[in-house]
């Protein structure tokens, strides 16, 4: 595993578009528009707010899923992951070819959405600290569901958003990010707040603040999956989105996860490199580049949620309500734009990355062996080879992220806001989502 292929993403560049950057961002502004403008005129209804959408998966499926066996089939590959991930961590070579920082950066950061969109909260099914803290609750006649205390509430899920935090810190700005003695210390010290925290908190702190679940869930969240009354059901992607539930912290989880990925668009441009390299300032301190790039993330991030919250705040509200309680309330609505900025922005790193780790894999120690067969696989470069097509799908992850962002935000403020507020009340929040637009699409093709 280069560093290369951990600091590089593959996005290639405007050069790449079958169209003008230009034309792009002005289509996609006016995608976003028309698609507005439709809502308002064809759905003056909420559609998405009764509990009763869904249809019940078929018989075999629930039979299977409803099966001990399968949750406990889940549980150990889970386990096998993390103990393999634990080997080549502590007994792996501190080399770059360790797959350690394959597994860390694009099998479990980026391979979650894919997974997630595909079946749901995988890392909840799957997590080796759900695993652990369970047999570590059975053996002291304990119950893993109940911890010592009880979560407090207004904790919410900024221990989450803390987490992604570091997780995108440690991958875009700590200077060391592919030695592999920084990535297990990272990996270590998650374990570790994780299993006191599920001491502490049972299973709600895993709920609510172990970030990869938080992630996972929320980007579950556009299956078609999910349970009710144990029962599972197949379910509008937009209706699933529709019962996230509104908690202290939500507003700054999706501004990590967006902040972030455009950051790290940015830091690739010519006008940032630029920037950073012949500043004076900068080129004279060993650590001015790292320190432009602590702040450049933060502002980010902090301007994501700012646009936010101003957009979503700007508004009448009912009786009864607050004004300062709707950027949560419609913080749902983002994620579609993550998780398609997120599609644009690591696909061809993902499917490159992934093949590449997978074969580095099956030789754990750097010796030569071939535990599973793969070590002798080559990479396919499909994308490389297929620029246009690549540009394409960026173009099209942005746009439909976008579009859908807006379908649940206008469902939303069906719901919450005052008749005469319904169409007016989400001007600035169709602004905000325009400047996401063609920012995003900038920064995509800034390379």
């Amino acid at each position: 595993m280069t560093p290369s292929l951990i600091k590089t993403h593959g996005l290639g560049g405007a050069r790449d578009l079958p169209i003008p950057p230009e034309l792009a961002i002005a289509g996609a502004v006016a995608a976003l528009t028309v698609s507005f403008t439709v809502l308002a005129v064809a759905w003056r209804t909420p559609r998405y707010a009764a509990e009763s959408h869904g249809r019940p998966a078929p018989q075999w499926l629930q039979r299977l899923v409803a099966a001990p066996a399968y949750s406990a089939v889940l549980k150990a590959v889970g386990l096998l992951l993390f103990l393999y991930t634990a080997m080549v961590a502590v007994f792996g070579k501190d080399l770059d070819i360790n797959p350690l920082l394959g597994i860390f950066y694009i099998w479990w950061w980026v391979g979650l959405v894919p997974l997630s969109l595909l079946l749901g909260p995988v890392w909840k099914a799957i997590s080796p600290v759900r695993t652990i803290n369970g047999l570590i609750a059975r053996a002291t006649g304990g119950d893993p569901a109940e911890g010592l205390y009880r979560y407090p509430e207004r904790l919410g899920h900024w221990p989450a958003a803390v987490g992604l935090y570091a997780f995108v810190w440690m991958e875009l700005v700590y200077p060391h990010s592919t030695d592999i003695s920084a990535v297990r210390l990272w990996c270590a010290v998650y374990v570790a707040v994780m299993l006191v925290g599920g001491l502490l908190y049972g299973d709600t702190f895993y709920e609510r603040a172990d970030p990869f679940e938080v992630y996972s869930s929320l980007v579950a969240r556009l299956s078609v999956w999910t349970r009710r009354d144990g029962v599972l059901l197949l379910r509008s992607p937009m209706a699933n989105l529709a019962t996230v539930v509104p908690r202290a912290g939500l507003v700054a989880v999706v501004a990590v996860l967006f902040g972030s990925t455009a950051f790290d668009s940015f830091r690739e441009s010519a006008q940032w490199l630029r920037f950073t390299q012949n500043n004076d300032w900068i080129t004279a301190r060993d650590w001015g580049a790292t320190l432009a790039n602590n702040i450049a993330l933060l502002g980010f991030v902090l301007l994501v949620g700012a646009i936010f919250a101003v957009a979503t705040m700007l508004t009448g509200v009912g009786p009864g309500q607050r004004r300062r309680a709707l950027p949560t309330l419609f913080a749902h609505s983002i994620v579609p734009i993550i998780v398609g900025y997120i599609a644009a922005h690591y696909l061809s790193y993902l499917w490159e990355g992934g093949q590449r780790t997978l074969i580095l894999a099956s030789d754990p120690f750097s010796n030569g062996s071939n535990w599973f067969g793969t070590a002798d696989w080559e990479v396919s470069y499909f994308w490389a080879y297929h620029p246009t097509l690549l540009a394409s799908v960026k173009v099209l992850g942005v746009v439909l992220g976008h579009v859908l962002a807006a379908v649940a935000a206008h469902d939303r403020a069906l719901q919450l806001l005052p008749r005469r507020h319904q169409l007016t009340g989400q001007l600035p929040l169709l602004v905000a989502m325009v400047a996401f637009t063609a920012g995003g699409l900038f920064l995509l093709f800034a390379g």
